[in-house]
């Protein structure tokens, strides 16, 4: 039986739907929102279509998943669900010490009976060097070991698909970027005039280009990142930001939470007022779910 017939209530492809905001200038363009966040009630937007091909591709002497992320992690959090439909062992290296105070993500990851490791930062940071890969390798004899974020190539002909899925052709994508394998992926489908644009949702210029160089297979240069928009940093959230998320959801009729799709939203909604796009241009927002940040700790 294959991962995609083990996880009930993949919907593929995503509805994309016209989007009309009450923002000065939206009315000059045609704005449209990919909804990936409808794609599973848990294993929501890029997360399933960046694991999807790597899971499919499991040796079948796996005897455990590995895996990276911070306490609210949309990917720990997708991968953990999925492994557990799996009756797969998991086990996620989390970055800070949460025993005290579980993250509502980590307690869905306890009942799902994961393997909670709480390491420091800088322990952390050794996460994608061979010296650390080999040690967990070394403890977890048979274990394929997943980067922060499903960040690899097989992630890339997942998101891909994105685009394949698209019945409008839009002159620009605009996507959140945290490990920037969602905008390479994306990066990698487009033709002719077409430009993505990520909004990065942590500090990292500089930075955040060089992980999305690195995963395309060649110099290209129909994308950019944004860098204005995270609010401060990673999960980082404004006031402006918070009021923004909850004034949306309440308008719009779906949610956006302040750590990704807030910051991609709020990003746009500045843009567009800022007329940074030309009259007429098809403009597709790709809301990657993920709520994690949403949800409060209890």
């Amino acid at each position: 039986m294959t991962v995609i017939e083990s996880i009930p209530e993949i919907e593929t492809p995503s509805p994309c739907l016209p989007f009309k905001p009450d923002w000065q200038h939206a009315e000059d363009l045609q704005i449209y929102v990919k909804r990936d966040d409808l794609i599973h009630p848990v294993v929501s937007g890029n997360k399933w279509r960046k694991l999807k091909y790597t899971l499919r591709q499991l040796p079948a002497s796996t005897t455990r998943i590995v895996s990276f992320g911070g306490g609210y992690s949309n990917h720990l959090h997708a991968l953990g669900f999925i492994c557990h439909q799996l009756a797969m062992p998991f086990t996620a290296i989390v970055r800070g010490d949460y025993s005290a105070s579980l993250t509502p993500m980590l307690h869905d990851l306890m009942a799902w009976n994961s393997e909670l490791v709480y390491v420091d930062k800088v322990e952390y940071r050794q996460r994608d060097t061979l010296a650390y890969i080999n040690q967990l390798q070394a403890r977890y004899p048979g274990a394929v070991i997943i980067p922060e974020g499903g960040k690899q190539p097989s992630a890339l002909r997942g998101v891909g698909e994105i685009m394949h899925e698209l019945a409008v052709i839009p002159d620009y994508v605009l996507v959140p970027v945290g490990s920037g394998a969602t905008l390479a992926g994306l990066v990698g489908q487009l033709y002719g005039h077409q430009r993505a644009i990520g909004i990065a949702v942590l500090k990292g210029e500089n930075y955040l280009e060089s992980e999305v160089n690195q995963l395309l297979d060649r110099t290209q240069t129909n994308w950019h990142i944004q860098h204005d928009f995270h609010h401060g940093g990673y999960a980082k959230c404004s006031r402006e930001l918070a009021e923004f998320c909850r004034t949306f959801t309440r308008e719009h009729g779906f949610a956006v939470e302040p750590v990704y799709s807030g910051k991609l939203f709020y990003a746009a909604k500045m843009l567009i007022e800022r007329q940074y796009f030309e009259k007429g241009a098809k403009v597709l927002l790709l809301h990657t779910g993920g709520l994690q940040g949403a949800r409060e700790s209890r």
